[in-house]
């Protein structure tokens, strides 16, 4: 029980000190939700939330992407010759070292475009993984990474001014269609991330993935790994599949078959022209926020590592 109180105590400083500098926010600027500590006893994200280091065990991503935890995850360096992470007071530039190493690899790639010095990192896990304080339901086992928009041409950015540049919107028309700021750098370097065979999927919004679909003249094949979500303007999310060897990892279904242009195109119809609300879906319910015993039981002991 004292560890606990000591690591809501710790989350509590962590919020006070987010809010006080209204450093905490999405990547276009705006400000996160608060988060109450008074709340956090025993909830998974209070206590994943308190660890500010990784735990002293072997590399393992443990459970799946919206219910586990990662062990021995690796910290992305804040900057490199290629990348620059951003908003480190979130702490969230760690991962499994497969994750690291594709990032670092991508940066390298997207250097290689005409304006782009490297890559804009956002957020990756937090040092043990588990569910996070604010925002995303997955990035929990280590295996996630969002990628700005904004083309990184500054790599000699403060931690201050990290925290308060924002990113770039790609899409107009709610998500049907790309707007200017959309380039064939874009294009290229999530194509990029997509023909890297540890990739699983990458979550972009609707209009982009019908642009690539358009401009596309050679392979195709990549494109299936490239599926359309709501949101993912401001950035795109690729995910890794679980390591090779993994034990107690759990990878996400494969994508149908076939480049996805199809399904990405009745998206974007379907956002110029909603369908009719159906009278008789059921009204969602509330989720409950997990607590340690809904994740995988290896993911005490990587909160209990010192």
């Amino acid at each position: 029980m004292r560890s606990i109180r000591r690591s809501i105590a710790l989350v509590a400083t962590m919020v006070l000190c987010a809010c006080a500098g209204g450093a905490d926010t999405n990547i276009d600027g705006t400000p996160l939700p608060d988060v109450d500590p008074a709340t956090l006893q025993g909830i998974a994200k209070g206590q994943f939330g308190a660890k500010r280091r990784s735990s002293a065990q072997a590399p393992a991503a443990i459970g799946s992407y919206a219910r586990g935890c990662v062990a021995g995850a690796e910290q992305l360096a804040e900057t490199g010759p290629t990348w620059q992470a951003m908003r480190l007071s979130r702490n969230r530039n760690w991962g499994h070292p497969e994750l690291v190493d594709f990032v670092q690899k991508l940066s390298q790639k997207a250097a290689a475009q005409p304006g782009w010095a490297g890559l804009y990192v956002g957020d990756m896990s937090q040092p043990r993984g588990g569910p996070m304080l604010t925002g995303h339901r997955s990035h929990q086992i280590g295996l996630d990474a969002d990628i700005w928009m904004l083309p990184a041409r500054n790599l000699t950015l403060s931690a201050a001014e990290r925290e308060n540049i924002s990113s770039i919107s790609t899409r107009r028309a709610s998500g049907a269609f790309v707007n200017s700021n959309w380039t064939r750098a874009h294009h290229e370097i999530i194509k990029a991330a997509a023909k890297d065979k540890r990739t699983a999927r990458i979550f972009v919004f609707p209009g982009a993935k019908v642009q690539m679909c358009k401009d596309e003249t050679g392979d195709r094949a990549w494109l299936n790994k490239v599926r359309p979500w709501w949101g993912h303007h401001y950035h795109f999310h690729v995910r890794l599949t679980c390591p090779k060897g993994a034990r107690g990892c759990t990878n996400q279904s494969p994508p149908p078959p076939g480049d996805g242009c199809a399904d990405a195109q009745q998206w974007v119809n379907n956002i110029l022209n909603p369908p009719p609300p159906d009278p008789n879906a059921p009204k969602p319910k509330p989720r409950r926020e997990l607590r340690v015993g809904d994740l995988p039981q290896q993911c005490s002991s990587v909160l209990a590592s010192q």
